[in-house]
């Protein structure tokens, strides 16, 4: 008996062990990621800090540093999302309830599921090669804006529908068949009793999906965003810059205080997915308070 208690005890005594340092293991995994993030970002808030000023947001890009500004870009960024945000929110719900709520379950559905979660991790350059063929090319929008904005949609949309989803699929089959039990149309079910319960994540999904958006570049590159415009677009057809767009301008060059300048825009770009993070955490809680 005794035999087998030590055998236990040494065989409870080394899953501790192993506990023990997978433990140690994970948390150094974690801390090497958060330490280099860390030193990233007081890098560039020491390089960038001195030249953050109003005159980075009202002047246009210039070949003198003094001058430069990012206004272009910042509106560039801005009618993105004024149209990616529709577009995507209408279409990715819309296709996440038909999914889940109408949709038969069948071998089609399935692999339109399996290719909508696949295209969610494809690379976002990928996104830029399919809008340089569909949008620009086939459709003859040329190098505009409505390009680029056409883009970034299709480069979210698979994110907002997989995440609208989840979220719709999280609502309790109870309060769908107490809304049935009242007499309620199948319509009247998924608008007054599953969207309204589903908000928070469907929200949180489409905030972090427009985050992701906001930071891209290669897709916007491929698409034919410029990386000098010194006026602001006045049509959907025109040329046009963004954010990521013009800090990789600025880090390209040669003279220090263009990369210092860059280094300010990736301030700016850092408090707007900061607030948009934040933001989303917000709205998720208030309405999961609420419903």
């Amino acid at each position: 008996m005794n035999i087998f208690q030590d055998a236990n005890r040494q065989q409870i005594a080394n899953r501790r062990l192993k506990d023990h340092l997978l433990h140690t293991l994970f948390l150094l995994a974690t801390s090497v990621g958060i330490i280099a993030l860390t030193v990233l970002i007081v890098d560039i808030i020491i390089d960038g800090w001195a030249h953050l000023s109003p005159d980075l947001f009202t002047n246009f890009p210039s070949r003198k540093a003094e001058n430069a500004g990012m206004k272009s870009g910042l509106m560039g960024s801005l009618y993105i999302l004024l149209i990616l945000i529709p577009l995507s929110f209408v279409m990715g719900v819309g296709a996440a309830i038909y999914l889940e709520e109408y949709a038969p379950k069948n071998k089609f559905t399935r692999m339109v599921q399996l290719n909508i979660s696949t295209l969610a991790g494809v690379p976002s350059i990928v996104y830029g090669i399919l809008g340089l063929a569909l949008f620009v090319r086939m459709l003859g929008l040329e190098k505009s804006l409505i390009s680029g904005a056409l883009t970034m949609t299709l480069l979210v949309l698979p994110v907002i529908i997989v995440a609208s989803q989840e979220a719709i699929r999280a609502v309790p089959r109870s309060r769908r068949d107490a809304s049935f039990a009242l007499g309620a149309t199948k319509w009247q079910t998924v608008s007054r009793s599953v969207l309204p319960s589903s908000i928070p994540g469907i929200l949180t999904g489409v905030i972090l999906a427009v985050s992701r958006a906001i930071g891209e570049t290669a897709p916007l590159i491929i698409v034919g965003a410029s990386t000098y415009v010194a006026f602001l677009p006045q049509s959907l057809t025109d040329a046009f810059t963004a954010m990521p767009i013009q800090i990789y301008n600025w880090i390209s060059r040669p003279q220090a205080e263009f990369k210092d300048l860059g280094a300010s825009a990736i301030i700016i770009l850092l408090a707007i997915l900061i607030l948009l993070n934040i933001s989303a955490v917000i709205i998720r809680n208030r309405y999961q308070k609420k419903f």
